[in-house]
């Protein structure tokens, strides 16, 4: 947890492919292969791990599963370790991220012939709450660890950092409101005084942690492996209901 002061720093579940996300990173420091191409290989080995669920393949889709996520922090660390951030990076992860997340949960509805309004509630679900545990943290690293490239509210194209073009960012920030400015809206409008309020505890952000998208396919991978794919989006449309319970911790006592 490198991205806030010791005091402030938790046990994210959701991270637990950071250990190795930093060996790759530190293996391809000296190399061309860019943070971009790092978050490319992400949505390959995510694409590979729908192909297995359709093949019904679960411990290789799995392996694919978890392997995305642990590529999707080592763009990131990639990014550090060459000290190149870039907001074209940071939002075409989250670009990928999403769409990858609605293929997955796609595929799984397909394969236990689940009614789309469910496949939309469980999609609707797991960006919420993703959200929301990025919004916090966000917060805490805005607050803290002066991080700058993410940004509690994306409300404007920012301007480019050195050594990308602003054509890139523009657009990809256009995707990304087009794809997340729903989530981001929703969860300011429940809490919209939670970067006014006291630090988050700890043991919150913990808990908050398994909204983190790591965490989510590990839960998903889980499921598949123990050949429960039919209550991975039943598990995601309750899950929502956490949401709002963290919200009203937050609000309550911090």
């Amino acid at each position: 947890m490198s991205k806030l002061p010791k005091e402030h720093q938790f046990t994210d579940l959701s991270d637990y492919g950071r250990p190795i996300a930093r060996v790759i990173a530190n293996s391809l420091k000296s190399t061309k292969f860019t943070p971009v191409d790092v978050t490319i290989a992400f949505v390959i080995s995510g694409l590979i791990g729908v192909y297995c669920i359709i093949e019904e393949c679960y411990w290789t889709a799995a392996f694919f599963l978890i392997l995305k996520s642990i590529l999707d922090a080592a763009d990131g660390e990639l990014a550090r370790v060459k000290e190149t951030p870039s907001y074209t990076g940071r939002f075409l992860d989250s670009v990928s991220d999403i769409i990858l997340n609605f293929i997955i949960l796609a595929t799984i509805g397909y394969l236990t012939n689940t009614h789309f309004g469910f496949i939309f509630l469980a999609f609707f679900g797991i960006q919420l709450q993703g959200t929301l545990y990025n919004y916090y943290y966000v917060i805490l690293r805005n607050r803290f660890a002066g991080d700058t490239t993410s940004r509690v509210f994306e409300d404007k194209t920012p301007i480019a950092l050195p050594g990308e073009k602003q054509k890139n960012v523009t657009f990809l920030f256009s995707l990304y409101k087009a794809l997340y400015g729903i989530f981001d809206e929703i969860i300011y409008a429940l809490d919209k005084k939670a970067q006014e309020g006291k630090p988050f505890p700890n043991w919150l952000m913990t808990l908050i942690s398994t909204f983190g998208l790591g965490f989510q396919l590990l839960i998903i991978s889980a499921l598949l492996v123990l050949n429960l794919k039919e209550f991975i989006i039943p598990f995601f449309i309750g899950n929502s209901i956490f949401v709002f319970i963290f919200i009203g911790i937050r609000k309550i006592f911090y």
